[in-house]
């Protein structure tokens, strides 16, 4: 299978997904794709932490965005979430490097109920 096989298919590496854009709603950008978390027993990817705000990595934060909350948008070529700068600002956020919590039902119910999204665990 060649890399347009696989573009063809609907399918996209991790690798290209990371640092792309990620903008709300009405076209501001609110930060970009940080990492994709993926479920070991299922496959399914479970979020996209996006890094927002800061400069040069400083004051940085990452917030866990349910993988079904994001939208791809070819026209801004990157992802569009249904939330504005102030509601991300509230999300739950993870320091980085520590993404652990994600494995903590607790702490991923906290995220999908800020989302109204479906759990990926159901």
């Amino acid at each position: 299978m060649t890399t347009s096989d696989i573009a063809a298919s609907g399918l996209i590496s991790s690798s290209k997904v990371e640092g792309t854009a990620v903008f709300d709603v009405e076209g501001e950008k609110l930060g970009s794709v940080d990492c994709l978390m993926i479920d070991k027993r299922s496959g399914q990817v479970a979020y996209a932490v996006m890094s927002f705000g800061g400069f040069l990595g400083l004051g940085e934060k990452r917030h866990p965005v349910p993988w079904g909350s994001m939208n791809y948008d070819k026209s801004k070529d990157g992802y569009v979430v249904s939330l504005s700068k102030d509601e991300l600002e509230a999300a739950p956020n993870l320091n980085p490097g520590e993404y652990g919590q994600l494995g903590d039902r607790a702490y991923e119910e906290t995220v999908y109920t800020h989302y109204k999204a479906e759990p990926y665990w159901l």
